[in-house]
């Protein structure tokens, strides 16, 4: 079964090791400088500079764009899930399980989105998916308002530490017949 590692920063190389992973999504803010864990190929590392807000037109931060999501659905179609693929953010509580979920149905269209929904919560009991990049990744994969009413369904997390990295499981899917 292929898995999505939600992470914090502060323990990204830890959780590429240990899933063995290959490739990563960053999603900081500008300038937020770090070091790719040498597991993970450059090659195969998308970083997206932009700030944990729900809104535009907050200052000189930088809310999530269109553009971000269309990476993160082009970045994760080209995912060959031979390895998982760790999202994280500063505290892997709010852009990377947004990213996570939105990554996930960018694989698996025919996934449910209460279910996906429910996985990540089942998953992180302090996951809170940010809602712009949840609304954009609703419009853009065609989801008419489903993966946006699914997440709100679960609600807000609990308050967390932002040191509880996770993993959302992909769909189950029959192997393909020769």
């Amino acid at each position: 079964m292929s898995l999505i590692v939600v992470s914090p920063l502060s323990r990204i190389a830890e959780m590429a090791v240990r899933h063995k992973a290959r490739e990563m999504i960053s999603l900081l803010a500008a300038n937020q400088d770090f070091h790719r864990p040498a597991v993970i190929q450059a090659a195969r590392h998308l970083k997206l500079s932009m700030n944990d807000i729900s809104f535009a037109g907050t200052g000189d931060l930088i809310a999530p764009q269109e553009m971000h999501v269309a990476e993160i659905i082009t970045f994760a179609r080209a995912w060959d899930q031979a390895s998982p693929l760790v999202v994280h953010c500063w505290m892997g509580v709010s852009r990377s399980p947004a990213a996570a979920m939105i990554a996930s149905l960018a694989v698996a269209p025919d996934d449910d989105e209460d279910a996906l929904a429910r996985r990540l919560r089942e998953a992180s009991p302090f996951a809170t998916p940010n809602m712009r990049l949840v609304e954009i990744g609703d419009a853009l994969l065609g989801r008419g308002g489903r993966f946006v009413k699914a997440v709100k369904a679960i609600g807000r997390g609990a308050d967390a530490d932002g040191n509880t990295p996770f993993t959302l499981p992909l769909p189950f899917r029959e192997p393909a017949l020769p």
